[in-house]
């Protein structure tokens, strides 16, 4: 099989029996080497002591007069920040573990950055012999905020750092809705170019039509479906669905803050305006097996995705994992 996503780091990851990521002090190390962590040239010399050590040894305790001896305020944040994000990793045996216990609940200050990441490597782990560019471009939603534009009777998703981190030349139509510059390569992934998915994959420069009825809400949906089975054990059926009308809305869940919105708009019987619904992006109904509601022909779960007024798409994984009537099982403990 063809490797994809080589900068998150899962070449420095092992898996325990059960399939898990385990926390090596490879991947410690990778995260010492952050930009955000690694001292400037004005650092204090108790700062560079701190990272040379934890270079030599990435589990070494680190205690808070030693973070408070830094001089720089930002630094102190920062190496608090990471101190507590290590110990939290280092108190479970595997990555999953870890994020389980982090969405469930656990008092941890976690940066938004940091759980992405964690996310990207689940799912590297999880997609691991998967060979179809376009579920490894779907499950990018999980980690990476995408920007939303409707271009050609289609509704596009691109990665919203690709694009604000270029600069303002269009070169194709695609590149001249998306404000992506002439610089850029932004490609809309097809059948004809998936096969550059896998040299491109650390980029994040291929658009996914998420248009309804078409392939990239069917490989989210399966991307959903793998997530669930890796994460909770619980076998699950996804299905886009074009609209939803006269159905009993038993359970649902928001696969982002917006989706949820819409979601509670919905149980409580309001009515959705225009607006509203030309955020929504996708729509879908899950249906999950064992003693579970919706489980064995009982009432399905509805999943709802919505893009913000500003166009953008923020999916939260650990919503899948927190409300889902199945929100008690965990495959990793």
């Amino acid at each position: 099989m063809r490797d994809f996503w080589l900068s998150c780091g899962h070449h420095l990851t092992d898996r325990d029996g059960g399939g898990g990521l385990l926390v090596s002090d490879a991947l410690l190390k990778a995260y010492l080497a952050r930009p955000e962590l690694h001292p400037p040239p004005e650092a204090c010399d108790a700062e560079r002591e701190l990272h040379r050590a934890l270079l030599a040894d990435p589990r070494r305790p680190v205690g808070v007069r030693e973070i408070g001896a830094l001089a720089d305020a930002d630094a102190r944040e920062n190496w608090s920040l990471m101190i507590a994000f290590r110990d939290h990793l280092l108190r479970h045996q595997t990555l999953e573990a870890a994020y389980l216990n982090l969405v469930g609940g656990g008092r941890v200050a976690t940066a938004p950055l940091f759980l992405d990441q964690i996310v990207q490597l689940i799912l590297r782990n999880i997609l691991d012999e998967c060979d179809d560019p376009f579920l490894l471009r779907a499950a990018e939603l999980f980690f990476r905020t995408q920007r939303m534009t409707a271009h050609g009777g289609a509704l596009l998703a691109a990665d919203d750092e690709t694009i604000a981190g270029l600069g303002t030349a269009p070169l194709s139509p695609l590149v001249s809705m998306l404000g992506i510059p002439a610089a850029a390569q932004i490609d809309i992934l097809s059948d004809e170019n998936a096969d550059s998915y896998w040299e491109r994959s650390d980029r994040f420069d291929m658009a996914l039509d998420l248009s309804t009825g078409r392939r990239g809400l069917a490989a989210l949906g399966c991307v959903i479906e793998r997530w669930l089975a890796h994460m909770l054990a619980l076998d699950a059926t996804i299905e886009p669905l074009q609209e939803i009308r006269d159905v009993a809305l038993t359970w649902y869940v928001g696969l982002d803050a917006e989706g949820t919105r819409i979601g509670d708009a919905l149980w409580n019987g309001d009515p959705l305006d225009e607006t509203a619904q030309r955020r929504i992006v996708g729509l879908f109904r899950a249906r999950l097996a064992g003693h579970v509601p919706g489980g064995d022909g009982g009432e399905p779960v509805y999943l709802f995705m919505a893009m913000t007024p500003d166009r953008l798409l923020r999916v939260k994984p650990q919503n899948l994992l927190t409300g889902l009537p199945a929100r008690h099982l965990r495959a990793f403990a």
